[in-house]
Formats: structure tokens, sequence, C-alpha cells
């Protein structure tokens, strides 16, 4: 059995290249520390340096699924850091860590179940590498399966990079908010888990119980619902005067790009491969909403 064979080796390694991610974001981080630039383009850069490092795994390992970690582990771990940065442990924060926390391990755990080795990767990507040539690959790997995410995902950070910042005390609905965000990660860690244990003794039938009987995709909408959560979280506090109006006005594009991946790319992808792989997914399509 070769080293990418092994499932409890794939994840020792998985380990080893999101430490050496973390360190260079880290690096990075603190050797712009004196360079004037506004704390969230730090964040930023930092972050696009540890994909990199992860993009660079993934080429290694001729696995692009190396990256899908880094949705989950990247926000409670950045978010955490700057709290300690900003030494900003008021209730709001900690409401949000713990939502964040809770939607990460939630998250993490689903992959850690479905991961089996680094020789399985996600059939999307398989999709894209065996449809394009070589080059055109690398280039929708790099900017379209590695750098859209993390862009997206930052940006649906930075609400809860203002909240940090504010250091205020929560209030009725920061709390409400922060409410919305637990009713999102357990209506995600819910319908996993029905989809998981359904497709165990139903193998190729179309999931229609639990969640799945009110919307084809209630995962999906738990994922959306949780980042539109922790924007209300910031909406509902006054933000420090460091912060520019601009960015303030501006931090809502997180989520509805998130939502756009998810109505526009992700679904269609889904939906196109059901149809395909299980009869009757049309008829389910035309009973059931996609969301809710």
């Amino acid at each position: 059995m070769s080293i990418k064979e092994s499932r409890s080796l794939s994840f020792v390694i998985i380990t080893v290249v999101y430490a050496l991610a973390f360190a260079v974001g880290l690096l990075v981080y603190k050797s712009l520390a004196d360079s004037g630039w506004h704390y969230l383009w730090q964040l930023f850069v930092a972050d696009v340096a540890a994909t990199v490092v992860v993009w660079l795994f993934g080429l290694l390992f001729r696995n692009v699924s190396v990256y899908d970690p880094y949705w989950s582990v990247a926000p409670p771990v950045m978010l955490t850091l700057w709290a300690a940065h900003c030494h900003s442990w008021t209730s709001a924060t900690v409401l949000l860590l713990v939502a964040v926390w809770y939607w990460g391990i939630r998250l993490t755990g689903n992959w850690a179940f479905t991961f089996k080795n680094l020789n399985s990767e996600d059939w999307r990507y398989t999709k894209y590498r065996n449809e394009q040539s070589p080059f055109v690959f690398h280039i929708i790997n790099f900017f379209g399966l590695n750098m859209m995410p993390t862009v997206i995902v930052f940006l649906v950070m930075i609400p809860g990079f203002f909240v940090i910042e504010a250091a205020a005390q929560a209030n009725a609905v920061c709390w409400l908010g922060f409410l919305m965000c637990i009713a999102a990660v357990t209506l995600q860690l819910v319908s996993d888990t029905q989809r998981h244990r359904f497709a165990k003794s139903h193998k190729g039938q179309i999931c229609e119980v639990g969640l799945w009987k009110y919307g084809r995709h209630p995962n999906y909408f738990g994922e959306i619902l949780m980042w539109w959560s922790v924007w209300f979280m910031y909406l509902s506090l006054s933000v420090g005067s460091g912060t520019p109006t601009t960015l303030r006005d501006l931090c809502i594009l997180g989520s509805i790009l998130n939502t756009c991946l998810f109505r526009f790319i992700s679904v269609p992808l889904m939906e196109k491969r059901q149809l395909q792989n299980k009869p009757g997914y049309a008829e389910y399509q035309e009973r059931t909403r996609m969301f809710v």
C-alpha cells in the first residue's frame, strides 16, 4: 500500500501541510506589520500565501482535494488569532468565536468523515481535470478551485473581523444573530447526518428523508445562512472609528458572493450529476424547493 492509499497517513500529511501553510501565513502577516497597510490587506495577503502552500501540495499529490479542509479551518483560526491580537474578549467576540468554531468543527468533521485518502479526489475536480487541457485545468485549479474559495471565505469573515475590532458587548440583535448561526450549523449537521445514513442503506436512491423532504440542498442553505448571520451580528454593533466607512459598507459583499457561489455554481453542478445518476431526480426537483 502506498502512502497516498493509507487513510491514516493521508490524514497526517494533510495535517502537516496545513501546519506549514499556517506557519507561512503567519510569517507573511508579521512581515507586513510595518507596511502601513490596513490590517485587512495584511490578513488577506497572509491568507493567499497560506493558500498557495496548500495549492502547491495539491499539485505535488495530484489531488485538488488537498484544499477541501481550508474552507472550514481558516475562519476559526484567523478570527481567534485576530481576537488575541486585538485583546478583544467581549461578549460579542466570544459569541462570534463560539459560532465560528462550532461551524468549523462541524464542517471539518464532515470532511474527515468522507475523506478516504490522498488518492481520492472530489468528483468535480476530476471532471475539470478530465475535460480540460492540462494548461486550462491548472488555470482553473489555481484561480477557480483554490483562490476563488479563499477570497470568498475571506470576504465572509470581514464582518467577523469588524465585530472583534468593535470590542463591544453583545446586544439583543447580536444574540439573535448568534442564535441564527447556531441554527444554521445545526441545520447542516442534521441534514448531512441524515444524508450519510440514508446513502449507507439506500445506494443510488434519492434522499427524501428528514430535512431533504423539504429542500433539495438543506446543507447548502445552512452554509449560506451561517454567513448572513455573522453579517447580522456585525450589523448589530457599532464599529470602531479605525475602520474606513467604505469597508464597513461593502462587508455585505462576502455574504452575497457566497450565496451566488452556491446558487449558481455548486447547486447546478450537483443537480446535473444527480440528474445523470439518479432516476426520478427531475420529479424530485419539481416537487421540492431548492433550499427551503
